[in-house]
């Protein structure tokens, strides 16, 4: 007996080398031994497509997509509703029964939600010998095994969990939306987006996973994040018309839904909806990002993070506008959510002075709040940014409660007001004020 994450490597391996019959073999192993593992029935419909039984492969393939709708796998069902067309079989039924099971109206969508997840994959399989030849009746009888495997099947979830983004929007708009996405099948080790380069899509995991990771000047690259099913990732720089910050590199395999700019653009009427979802989605995950990364929430607990959260407002800013003011009181504390903001510096000479630009996670305004005084410097917005701001009776009290908050500003403020010493002092040094180092 082998492990099932050990047989699905190896098949997928097989199947990758265009040796789709020893892969057929594994994955039909896999359901007789965990015949609720939808991705290895995935696998054998697309076995018997390349083994040229597209019939029986579009058969297997449309019991996977009713079992994935029903078991809270509802990026699966398109997936496999895209393959199915692309043999010629209708789907329409499926996508029907995706809308009205996860679209704002549906009465399937709950709080106390559930999905049937894989099997383990330390299940025991037993591999067959690939060496010995295969049965002559092979594609017949894993199509029947795949597509009939879960007929008997009734512990489905009362209630499933939302699709993130889609599931927001009024039934119209979700059919237009799901007629635009783009099915991506994707090998390992796949880089699906490049840091640096512009974003023109955005995608949703419907199954398989993905990496996300940036690189240093040196070429080192460094893990951000590991993205599963119903995971969203490259909306950020198609909503902000901006370069890629990270990449995303597939691990092992993945199937993909890709939202491109234009199929935006051709939503028409529903676009506004759509963006109006994408930007809320987005500005959730930049929060819980923040949360989870900035100093400023480090020293609380999950509810307390939210609750402090709940005490900043969110200001969406244009380019060019100045959010504080050099020489005004300080109102309270900043943290920039998304976009850059420039900090500027006016020398006794009135020419202005750049003390450097601050990005998603940063905080200005501290200065003023605890060394007291006005602002040092202007902070302007350099894009279009949002920024969150807690008023100064409420930062009073954080600073007075919490020691590692204070500690933090103080050092931040003490960081930056000696970078703005640095960065006023003249560049053209006399010959008496040459500093020998010995």
């Amino acid at each position: 007996m082998t492990a099932l994450a050990e047989v699905k490597s190896h098949a997928a391996r097989l199947f990758a080398k265009g040796e789709a019959l020893h892969a057929l073999r594994l994955y039909d192993s896999i359901i007789a031994a965990a015949p609720l593992d939808y991705e290895a029935r995935l696998k054998v419909g697309d076995c018997l497509a390349a083994l040229d039984h597209k019939p029986l492969a579009a058969e297997v393939l449309r019991a996977v997509g009713w079992y994935a709708l029903k078991s809270g796998h509802p990026l699966v069902t398109l997936v496999v509703a895209r393959v199915i067309e692309s043999y010629g079989v209708e789907s329409d039924d499926l996508l029907a029964a995706l809308v009205v099971r996860y679209g704002s109206e549906s009465e399937f969508i709950g709080k106390f939600a559930a999905r049937i997840n894989l099997p383990a994959g330390t299940t025991e399989v037993a591999a067959p010998n690939l060496h010995a030849p295969a049965p002559p009746d092979l594609a017949e009888k894993a199509a029947a095994r795949a597509r009939t495997c879960t007929d008997s099947f009734q512990e489905f979830p009362a209630a499933v969990h939302s699709i993130p983004l889609l599931s927001e929007l009024s039934e119209a708009a979700f059919r237009r939306v799901l007629g635009t996405l783009v099915v991506r099948r994707v090998p390992d080790k796949t880089l699906v987006i490049r840091e640096g380069e512009p974003g023109q899509s955005f995608f949703f995991v419907a199954a398989g996973s993905v990496r996300v990771y940036d690189t240093d000047g040196t070429g080192k690259q460094k893990d951000l994040a590991r993205l599963h099913e119903n995971a969203i990732f490259g909306e950020m720089a198609l909503l902000s018309a901006r370069p890629r910050s990270a990449s995303v590199e597939v691990v092992g395999e993945a199937d993909l839904l890709e939202v491109t700019r234009e199929s935006l653009a051709a939503l028409a009427g529903e676009l506004d909806q759509v963006a109006a979802a994408l930007g809320e989605f987005t500005r959730d995950r930049l929060l819980s990002n923040l949360m989870a990364t900035s100093p400023l929430f480090r020293p609380f607990s999950r509810t307390q993070q939210r609750d402090l959260l709940r005490r900043f407002t969110a200001h969406d800013v244009a380019p060019g506008t100045a959010i504080i003011r050099q020489g005004d009181e300080g109102r309270g504390l900043f943290l920039v959510l998304s976009g850059d903001v420039e900090v500027v510096s006016t020398a006794p000479d009135g020419s202005p002075v750049p003390l450097g630009t601050l990005r998603a996670g940063d905080v200005f305004g501290e200065m003023s709040l605890i060394r007291g005084g006005p602002t040092s410097a202007t902070v302007k917005a350099a894009s279009a940014a949002t920024v969150l701001f807690l008023a100064r009776e409420y930062v009073d009290r954080i600073v007075q409660g919490v020691p590692e908050i204070r500690k933090y500003l103080e050092a931040l403020t003490e960081d930056r007001e000696l970078d703005q010493q640095l960065a006023m002092q003249p560049d053209d040094l006399g010959e008496d004020d040459v500093i020998i180092m010995i």
